[in-house]
């Protein structure tokens, strides 16, 4: 059986599925490396005509199910690491050499989409009320290290990559009244849905800073929660603003994690590798003006609040939801951005613990 970092380090794209995606074009281009805009059906995009709404802290109820729209609420308070704008903080001294190990030429990656090989493409999330029947969790690779259920878990709840999915199997639920997140990782339902089996498992409270206990994994390999760091749809275009930071993957990483990470996922102590946890901006130099309006959304969050080494995986791959409302074209055009384009934030201490 591979290990949850194993697993990370083969992994080349992230499926997710929506039980409310039905494209029945979905399969055509699975050969391709990347979706094109011609793979997919893709739904026009809501115009930017409305002004952008600001968060309050009575923020409109989310609505119910897979890929639904948060309205602005936030997940975590606003002095949370995930939510802090970093784009006056000094620049770590060991910036230029952390770059470059992940790759000053390669590019950024959107590893989110509408459907890939069959499959929505992304890391997928369903919203659940708080009357959501609890339902028992096994845990296998890291029960030691898993928030024990049960876990309000829809039968139906998207699997990422589907449910034959052979990747991380990242199962994501938010608890709009209870204002918590459930999230499990190699996660399968068992007598359709009525208990589950997971490798790991974790849950946050949305409203708290509380980490997990040090040196812990959770459903990623750096101990975070993954939900706060994917792009969404509803904020791209119902926001129009990204207010926290985002969440990518490195194709080697360090045995050592920085706050607010809690784990690590490798054996290699090399110090210009990347810590889980370490946070990397998009220079503030980077013009973005001939980008998308979409687009720029996305870049402007990647100047002021960055993203966090979460996992190992493909090196500047970007994490999301996947929606059928997404042109798979013009986030193809992020992929114009290079390495070079980013450097690393202050870190403080590195933990190999």
């Amino acid at each position: 059986m591979k290990t949850k970092s194993q697993i990370s380090s083969i992994r080349f794209v992230h499926i997710g599925v929506l039980g409310v995606m039905a494209l029945v074009a979905a399969g055509k281009g699975a050969g391709s490396a990347c979706p094109t805009q011609t793979d997919t059906i893709n739904l026009a995009p809501t115009p930017f005509t409305r002004p952008r709404r600001s968060e309050t802290e009575d923020a409109p109820l989310p609505d119910l199910g897979p890929g639904a729209s948060l309205h602005g609420k936030r997940p975590f308070p606003p002095d949370n690491p995930w939510n802090q704008d970093i784009s006056n903080s000094p620049v770590d001294p060991n910036s230029a050499n952390l770059i470059k190990s992940i790759g000053l030429d390669d590019r950024l990656h959107p590893d989110f989409g509408t459907v890939w090989n069959g499959a929505p493409n992304g890391i997928p999330y369903v919203v659940v009320a708080g009357t959501q029947p609890l339902v028992p969790v096994s845990f296998r690779s890291y029960g030691g290290e898993s928030d024990p259920g049960p876990y309000p878990l829809p039968r139906d709840a998207p699997i990422e990559g589907g449910p034959n999915g052979k990747g991380d199997r990242h199962v994501l639920v938010v608890d709009r009244d209870r204002w918590k997140l459930y999230e499990l990782f190699s996660a399968s339902p068992v007598n359709k849905g009525g208990s589950w089996l997971a490798g790991s498992g974790a849950v946050f409270d949305l409203n708290s800073n509380t980490l997990r206990p040090e040196g812990w994994t959770s459903a990623d390999a750096a101990g975070l929660p993954i939900f706060p760091g994917l792009v969404r749809y509803d904020e791209v275009f119902e926001q129009r603003e990204i207010k926290h930071a985002l969440r990518f993957t490195v194709g080697r990483s360090r045995r050592g994690y920085v706050h607010p990470a809690r784990h690590f996922a490798s054996g290699d102590p090399d110090p210009n590798l990347p810590p889980m946890g370490m946070r990397v901006r998009l220079k503030a130099s980077f013009d973005i003006s001939g980008y998308s309006a979409a687009n720029q959304v996305i870049l402007r969050a990647l100047k002021r609040y960055g993203m966090f080494v979460a996992d190992n995986g493909p090196g500047w791959f970007l994490s999301g939801a996947p929606d059928p409302r997404w042109s798979n074209d013009d986030l193809g055009m992020l992929k114009n951005i290079k390495g070079v384009n980013f450097e690393v934030v202050r870190m403080g201490p590195v933990m190999t613990r």
